[in-house]
């Protein structure tokens, strides 16, 4: 069975959304220098990369990072392509998934990892306030898109993250969907499991195996 690394890769080159910590990466002890071991050092957001967003993200008092249950992160899903003249998911666009817990939206985003050499982009797709009241209506556990957020760059307050985290639906942003056609998959999403700060979100290695 095959299996498809969602993950995007963490460098100090890796694009971070506008305004969150960049990525820093220092080696502190080196063979090369003589240490006794390779030792790095990363510093970076917790939302870099391939990331969840707990509820405490964005209201506060609501489950961490640590409070999230392992059988929404594992489990079956869907993934649903969208042309690449799609800027924003709409209701139309996820009218078709019944009896799906899970699902991923692979836009023309996924490009965008192809090159991080053109840094933060602000013009990806993003799911609509009124398609993520869809998806709660239709009791979906976990939202996934292949980019840094699910909210359009320019939106004057958080809706979509907000409308999603209330009903404890789990955001997953920054998938790499190049390599993936559309259909059912198993999902393995496991977030670091950071105990303190605000709890609001983790870098996770995301993969998809394909259903037998």
């Amino acid at each position: 069975m095959k299996i498809y690394d969602v993950t995007v890769p963490i460098s100090e080159k890796t694009p971070v959304y506008e305004g969150d910590p960049n990525v820093q990466i220092d080696l502190k002890l080196s063979l090369e220098k003589g240490d006794n071991a390779n030792v790095s050092q990363i510093c970076m957001g917790v939302h870099t990369g391939t990331h969840v967003d707990s509820p405490n993200h964005f209201i506060e008092g609501t489950k961490k990072i640590i409070d999230l249950d392992l059988h929404t992160l594992i489990g079956k899903c869907r993934v649903v392509e969208l042309a690449d003249d799609v800027m924003a998911i709409e209701p139309k666009h996820v009218e078709d998934l019944e009896n799906v817990e899970r699902v991923l939206f692979k836009t023309r985003n996924s490009e965008f990892w192809t090159d991080f050499d053109q840094g933060f982009r602000k013009d990806f797709t993003y799911i609509t306030p009124e398609a993520a009241k869809v998806l709660v209506e239709k009791k979906i556990k976990l939202v996934g898109i292949d980019y840094l957020s699910v909210e359009a760059f320019d939106a004057k307050s958080p809706e979509t993250h907000i409308i999603l985290l209330q009903d404890e639906v789990i955001i997953l942003e920054g998938l790499d969907l190049r390599e993936v056609t559309v259909g059912d998959y198993e999902l393995i999403c496991l977030p670091i499991k950071i105990a303190d700060g605000a709890g609001d979100g983790s870098p996770s290695r995301t993969v998809l195996r394909e259903i037998e």
